[in-house]
């Protein structure tokens, strides 16, 4: 919006009075001054709603007074005494501000008009999930098919509609891997990896996160550090020279997802004041499916969708301890009449927690696997 205000301002002033006092507004034909812009106005307003949208979460008694999985499987029943009653749903405050700020700023091309939607449908589901929890304290919510079921059809939408567009068919029929410089996938069959591979990376994003959330300050922080690197990576793919020099795939208007990257490390950012440990609110299924969504989402719209599973490798560690654990407890459970355990509980930060870490040191000692996991994802770039 504040792009084509800016625009018109200077369209209508040529050859007047005004031409020369205005001229200030070319700034904002950069992205780079739009992406600081919506950085802080996402950050100014999470500091000034958060205080007003704790309180109202507070007044509709939308609070986890149930323990959530990991307390309710055993060993860390002290901590659901000291977040009893916490405000969760925090996710509506992310993305309210973060799709807001990426409005403001922005140019709205398909790339970010998709991303925008994305986000606002698994942010519903997440409600959705959110609110069952709430109105029947257990931590069972939605059935995990009827979650599945709206993801698969909108990373479905997804795929297919970016490759029926001829202008981002490629998204789809040319597979990239990192560290290569042209595609190791093409055609036919490039077509058929790149549609599951689209309807994988959203749907496991989504999840991936969801499952990270489960600690003061885990799962924001580390969607902090990886949408940093993906604010590099859509800046890189919007420019034709750059990317044509580090031999990675343009984009035509990607560059405008750096302002909704910068919006949502602002928002995440100013979330982040608030769930840091001693969380005041709790971002919720609200926040990290639709946060999930939005890393996959922007992976698959640059073109880079496994660079995700680099830069999210903390992400993907989570997801995967879960699925190990699941497997191998009914496999053994089958063979042995008893389910026997590789962790000793999942997602992995709480095995952590069982081994006697404090939550703040699983949180920032995976803040900083993250950041290791940002950096060799950021090395694909001249790596090729």
């Amino acid at each position: 919006m504040i792009y084509y205000l800016s625009q018109y301002l200077l369209e209508i002033s040529k050859g007047t009075a005004w031409e020369d006092d205005l001229s200030f507004l070319r700034l904002f034909g950069y992205i780079t001054v739009r992406s600081a812009g919506a950085m802080v106005t996402a950050l100014i307003l999470s500091w000034w709603f958060g205080p007003k949208v704790i309180a109202w979460l507070k007044r509709l008694r939308f609070g986890q007074e149930y323990a959530d999985k990991a307390e309710s499987a055993g060993g860390i029943e002290t901590r659901f005494l000291s977040k009893k009653g916490t405000p969760t749903m925090g996710g509506f405050l992310i993305v309210t501000v973060m799709d807001a700020t990426a409005l403001l700023w922005a140019q709205w091309n398909t790339l970010v008009i998709l991303t925008l939607i994305s986000v606002l449908v698994l942010a519903g589901l997440g409600f959705y999930d959110d609110y069952a929890k709430i109105t029947q304290q257990s931590n069972k919510g939605t059935a995990a098919h009827v979650k599945l079921w709206v993801q698969l059809a909108l990373a479905g939408f997804i795929a297919v509609y970016l490759w029926l567009d001829p202008n981002t068919s490629k998204l789809i029929s040319e597979v990239m891997l990192p560290f290569f410089k042209h595609p190791v996938l093409f055609g036919t069959a490039g077509t058929v990896v790149g549609l599951g591979l689209t309807a994988v990376t959203i749907i496991g994003s989504s999840n991936a996160v969801n499952l990270t959330d489960g600690l003061d300050g885990l799962a924001i922080g580390c969607t902090l550090i990886v949408s940093s690197v993906f604010a590099v990576l859509t800046y890189l793919a919007g420019n034709a020279k750059l990317a044509a020099y580090l031999s990675i795939p343009a984009v035509d208007g990607a560059g405008e997802l750096t302002v909704f990257c910068a919006a949502m490390i602002g928002a995440g950012l100013g979330f982040l004041w608030f769930n840091c440990h001693p969380a005041r609110v709790f971002m919720g299924d609200t926040g990290s499916l639709a946060l999930g969504g939005a890393l996959g989402i922007i992976a698959v719209l640059i073109h880079q969708p496994l660079v995700l599973v680099i830069a999210g490798g903390v992400f993907v560690a989570e997801a995967m301890s879960v699925i190990i654990q699941t497997t191998y407890f009914k496999y053994t459970k089958r063979k042995y009449g008893a389910g026997r355990r590789v962790f000793l509980m999942a997602p992995l930060h709480h095995h952590f927690e069982k081994k006697g870490w404090h939550e703040t040191q699983v949180v920032i000692r995976f803040y900083i696997l993250c950041i290791l996991c940002a950096v060799v994802a950021l090395s694909t770039l001249k790596i090729r």
